[in-house]
This record gives C-alpha cells, sequence and structure tokens, in this order.
C-alpha cells in the first residue's frame, strides 16, 4: 500500500524500463545508489555545486543531490553506468579520459564524464573555450583540468563509436 509520501516512478533507466516507489524526500542520488545499486554516480558537495552526482534526464544535465526522485517520472535517466554502449566496450569519451589522464582519483570521473557526454551531443566538436564553459560546473581537484579538456578533445575528434574495453589486471 502506498502512504501519501510515497510516489510510483515509472522510468527508463540506461535503456531500461524501472517502476519503484519512493518517499516524497528521496533524491535521485539516494535512489540511484541506496534503492537501485547504481554506486557510479558519486556525491560530493550535496548542494549541487560539483558536479559529481551529474545525471542526463532526457538529455538534459542534473545535479542529482538536488533532483527529487519523484521528479522523473515518464522520463529517460542516463547515468555513467549508461554512457557506454554495453559491458565489452567503452564510449570514446571514457576511452579518451583513460588515454590523456582526464582523471585520478576518480571521484569527479563519473560526472566529468556525463557533463561531457552532454555537451557532446549539443556540441559534437566543441572548441577548447566551449568545453573549458562547458564543464566549470564539474569540479577537480586533482587534475588541474587540462587533461580533462583534452580528454573531451581527443573523443570529439574520434569516429569510432565505441571502443572494446581492455581486461583490467595487474602488470
Amino acid at each position: 500500500m502506498i502512504t501519501a509520501s510515497e510516489h510510483p516512478v515509472r522510468f527508463e533507466l540506461n535503456g531500461e524500463r524501472r517502476e519503484v516507489t519512493v518517499r516524497a524526500n528521496t533524491r535521485m542520488i539516494d535512489l540511484l545508489r541506496d534503492g537501485l545499486g547504481l554506486t557510479g554516480t558519486k556525491e560530493g558537495c550535496s548542494v549541487g555545486v560539483c558536479g559529481a552526482c551529474s545525471v542526463l534526464v532526457d538529455g538534459q544535465l542534473m545535479s542529482a543531490c538536488l533532483l527529487p526522485a519523484a521528479f522523473v517520472d515518464g522520463t529517460r535517466v542516463t547515468t555513467i553506468e549508461g554512457v557506454a554502449p554495453d559491458e565489452r566496450h567503452l564510449s570514446p569519451l571514457q576511452d579518451a579520459f583513460i588515454r590523456h589522464g582526464g582523471f585520478q582519483c576518480g571521484i569527479c570521473t563519473p560526472g566529468q564524464i556525463v557533463a561531457a557526454t552532454a555537451l557532446l551531443q549539443v556540441h559534437p566538436h566543441p572548441t577548447a573555450d566551449q568545453v573549458k564553459s562547458w564543464m566549470m560546473g564539474n569540479l577537480c581537484r586533482c587534475t588541474g583540468y587540462y587533461k580533462i579538456v583534452a580528454s573531451v578533445l581527443a573523443a570529439a575528434a574520434t569516429d569510432t563509436p565505441t571502443v572494446p574495453r581492455q581486461p583490467v589486471g595487474l602488470r
């Protein structure tokens, strides 16, 4: 039985239909991480300014720490787990972040990649200034941003739709 403070939410998450019941005060970050086990989206500042919790809702970049989960009813949500085409391939953007050192500690990386995905959907071949302007809402304490910008520009320059994942292991 659904109580007055609970809401049924039907949405598409990373290409899969989902139906959940959420309390009125449930944030999207909490639904993703605690309710659905998708821990790629990180919570950094909890006030919507760091970009670590970036997700796409109907293609629009949003902060999952500020977004009430009930508001995604009837939408398409994409998290970092849904950026790659499948479990065997990386998106060119993910590959570029690896090849060009666009990440270090990994806390901001999911949000950076989601934000850059939105950028490349709007501007498939951005300039460095467009990348800097678009990505200014995603904070990073490790890289100094140069490698993030280089990674996004490298991904924009590729025509490869997917990149096979390499096995991870000790070398």
